[in-house]
């Protein structure tokens, strides 16, 4: 069974899966995946342009979990959608140097669903787990997303609402 984790740069993607990786789970980090479906690097916003279509289509089933904000394009058995308040996820940016227009642009697109808007589109709706990570540690979502994994917690989403979080010019 391939699991997929997404969500936006910030949710807690890469220390949910590392902890998965030590209880024993295989994880894939996506970022080791897509050097050779690169079209473009932006570099002012510190973003790559990938070909997500190809990536996908050649991207080779594993029985495990794939990391990576890019996840829910890949064919997987189940998505876990980690979602994250905007104000603590912008608290969670700054140290890592993006330029203010892209924490921005990240708080955003959290705010406004956009990796679940994207789940949603390309995944039955009964393999989608969504997860605030907000007040929760690492070992909290990797128990609630094993829990998912054996078919223990159902499949759940659309009950975050972040748009109060919205600034209107």
């Amino acid at each position: 069974m391939m699991i997929g984790i997404t969500g936006t740069p910030g949710t807690g993607k890469t220390s949910v899966a590392r902890e998965l990786e030590r209880r024993g789970h295989i994880v894939v980090w996506i970022k080791d995946t897509i050097r050779d479906y690169v079209l473009a690097e932006d570099r002012d916003r510190d973003t790559l342009v990938v070909d997500v279509e190809r990536w996908a289509e050649e991207f080779p089933p594993i029985d495990g979990i794939v990391e990576g904000h890019l996840a829910h394009f890949l064919p997987c058995d189940r998505i876990v959608v980690l979602r994250c308040r905007p104000d603590v996820l912008q608290q969670r940016l700054l140290p890592r140097g993006y330029a203010p227009e892209k924490i921005a642009e990240n708080t955003e697109a959290e705010a406004l669903d956009v990796v679940l808007v994207e789940t949603l589109e390309e995944r039955p709706e009964d393999t989608i787990l969504e997860l605030d990570t907000t007040e929760q540690t690492a070992p909290e979502c990797a128990d609630r997303i094993e829990q998912f994994m054996r078919g223990k917690l159902p499949s759940s989403y659309g009950h975050i609402d972040w748009t109060d979080y919205l600034v209107l010019d």
